[in-house]
């Protein structure tokens, strides 16, 4: 281990895609192993299972939870020929895939990456089964990896993120949300799975001295990765963003954006955001509106400077590792988290 001393100067980190693909670009053979797992573990005698879950891996995605267990686990000195870390990697993206499949029947969500949704295809029903099984299939992986510590960890993670989602079920609509709500829905549905899916990789690697660091970089990760996809819902081109925007605002979810403009907003537009969120009575114009008033109390602005925070503490949590390729890719990455919203 080295100091933060020894570190490289963080601002000379890459910005956008490019920091994620050097990270795929270091990572590809275990990260093909992996794909190779998650595939094998789809199969089925019931033909419905691999066709719906397919579905949804073939929407694409940057399997960057995976990828972080992955680079988790060579950071602390797993070997090229371990299968461990690899297999493990595959049940964070099983879990990941699980809750993104119950999420778009929750939320009767009708497109994932630029695609139709599951459940748009297949129908709730069907989605919710499938999500069970593949919670199942990442169960069984764990139970096979041989390790009470690691099946521990993503078990509390699975927990951490159903009650995160109800926490959010239970906030929608309230513009009265604090702050503190707001950050438990984020680090229960999001950065508790990052956070995992880095702790493990450290474990699958018997690095005891790496986990507090690698969930400290991984839960400061999965916040500002939140809190970006909350801002893009409402800023981003709908072609890039992979999904339609303003989903949250039709749903009356309360995010940070509309917390912000909620609170600094005049008498006349806190009576909007009650209307269109509060009581989900919405008309023709109102998403634009909505888009008007983030822009007028620049609360895209604000909620992307806390991802940046977020981003220099998941930062920062790296520099108890020597300054190798692998540490600097991993810190690109926490960049690359904000960036995305350019």
């Amino acid at each position: 281990m080295r100091s933060a001393a020894a570190h490289r100067d963080e601002s000379q980190a890459p910005d956008g895609e490019d920091a994620l693909s050097a990270l795929v670009l270091l990572l590809s053979e275990d990260l093909a192993a992996c794909n190779r797992i998650i595939v094998a573990r789809l199969g089925s005698r019931v033909e419905l299972i691999p066709r719906l879950a397919e579905h949804i891996l073939a929407a694409g995605g940057k399997r960057l939870r995976p990828l972080l267990t992955l680079a988790a686990a060579r950071l602390c000195g797993a070997s090229a020929s371990a299968a461990r870390h690899i297999e493990l990697a595959a049940c964070v993206e099983l879990i990941h895939t699980a809750t993104l499949l119950h999420d778009d029947v929750v939320d009767v969500s009708q497109r994932r990456r630029g695609l139709a949704s599951a459940n748009a295809v297949f129908g709730a029903s069907a989605s919710v089964l499938v999500g069970d099984f593949l919670f199942a299939r990442a169960f069984q992986v764990m139970v096979e990896a041989g390790s009470l510590r690691v099946l521990q960890i993503l078990a509390d993670a699975t927990a951490t993120i159903v009650s995160g989602e109800l926490v959010q079920l239970i906030s929608q609509n309230d513009l009265d949300t604090p702050d503190s709500r707001y950050f438990d829905v984020v680090n229960g549905k999001t950065a508790a799975l990052f956070a995992a899916a880095c702790r493990i990789g450290a474990v699958a690697a018997g690095c005891e001295d790496g986990e507090v660091a690698l969930a400290d970089y991984g839960a400061n990760l999965g916040i500002s990765f939140q809190l970006v996809d909350d801002a893009l819902d409402y800023a981003a081109d709908e072609q890039k963003l992979g999904k339609t925007v303003g989903d949250d605002f039709r749903e009356g979810k309360v995010t940070l954006p509309a917390l912000i403009a909620y609170r600094r907003g005049a008498a006349w537009e806190r009576r909007f955001w009650e209307r269109t969120i509060g009581r989900s009575e919405q008309r023709d114009g109102d998403l634009e509106q909505a888009r008007e008033l983030l822009r007028a109390h620049d609360a895209i602005a604000a909620t992307l400077d806390q991802a940046g925070v977020f981003a220099d503490h998941a930062r920062r949590a790296l520099r108890v590792f020597p300054d190798t390729p692998l540490c600097r890719r991993l810190q690109d990455v926490a960049g690359y988290t904000v960036t995305r919203s350019r």
